[in-house]
Order: structure tokens, then C-alpha cells, then sequence
């Protein structure tokens, strides 16, 4: 008989016998990938379905507001902002000043605190902070705010320029 026949025999053998010995191994490591990618999966489509949710709400909350119907666009805005969500958490922020929705000043301060904890871009938090900087000097907290304008200056900041021209004025 050939060598090489021999040796793809004695491969094949080796293999089937690796196999069977090892089976229950290899079929739990099948099984715990197969799970870790429905898991995946799960959690990709929940985080979508979220993001669905929390979009739907803001169109709400701003079809209500065009109604006329402030408090309660107000109450779907704080709730945006209260998820956390990187993108909406911002606009949600941004109408409630805009519109001026909100006319306590503590509870403005800490909508800034949780979009600021957010994990966004360092050119966003700048300009979140730029904003906070600029609600502060308009609700007679000047100090503070220019504090933040100056922390803005100095962190070397895309909005180093109009924090120096706010600073001016």
C-alpha cells in the first residue's frame, strides 16, 4: 500500500476519534456562541426599539408644542431628557431653552448635568457647556457662567473665539 494513503487513513481516524471523544465539549461551545449572538441580536433590536420610542416622543412633544400645548411637550421633553440618549437627550435640551419651557432655573441646571454625563464627543460637550454658559449669564448667574466660558478659553476648545466674544460684551 502508498504511504500517503496510509497517513490520510491514520488522519482520518485520528479526527473521528477526536470527535467522538470530545463531542459534548464541542457541541457546548457551539451552543454558547449561538446563544451570545441571539443575545446580540436581542439587545442590538432593543436599543433600536428605544431609540424608535424616545424619536416618536420628541416628534410628539413637538407637535404638542406647536399646538400649544406647552406643559405637556415640557413633560415629554424632560422625559427625552431623562433617558439619555445621546442624540435626543441634547434636542430635547435645546427646545426646552429655546421655547424657554422651563422657568426653573435648579431643574434647567441639572437637565445640563445629565446631558453633559452623556457620552458624547469632546466638540459636543463643548458646546453644551458654551450653552450652559450662556443660560447661566442670561438667569443672572454671570460669574458662573463666564467661569465656564474661561474654562472653555483656556481647554484650547473649537469655541475658544466665541467664548472670547461672549467674555467681551
Amino acid at each position: 500500500m502508498d504511504p500517503n494513503i496510509d497517513k490520510n487513513i491514520n488522519t482520518q481516524n485520528r479526527s473521528i476519534l477526536f470527535l467522538k471523544e470530545n463531542k459534548l465539549k464541542i457541541f457546548s461551545v457551539l451552543i454558547v456562541i449561538i446563544l451570545i449572538i441571539l443575545v446580540v441580536i436581542f439587545i442590538q433590536f432593543k436599543k433600536q426599539k428605544n431609540s424608535n420610542l424616545i424619536s416618536e416622543k420628541y416628534i410628539h412633544a413637538g407637535l404638542l408644542l406647536s399646538s400649544g400645548d406647552t406643559e405637556k411637550s415640557k413633560n415629554l421633553l424632560e422625559e427625552i431628557i431623562l433617558s439619555k440618549h445621546n442624540f435626543y437627550s441634547i434636542l430635547a435640551l435645546n427646545t426646552i431653552l429655546e421655547k424657554k419651557l422651563e422657568k426653573n432655573k435648579s431643574k434647567v441646571i441639572l437637565h445640563f448635568e445629565i446631558v453633559e454625563n452623556l457620552n458624547n464627543s469632546q466638540d459636543q460637550k463643548d458646546l453644551i457647556t458654551f450653552k450652559k454658559a450662556l443660560y447661566l449669564i442670561e438667569s443672572s448667574e454671570k460669574k458662573e457662567g463666564e467661569q465656564l466660558l474661561n474654562n472653555l478659553i483656556l481647554s484650547d476648545s473649537k469655541l475658544k473665539s466665541l467664548a472670547k466674544e461672549v467674555l467681551e460684551k
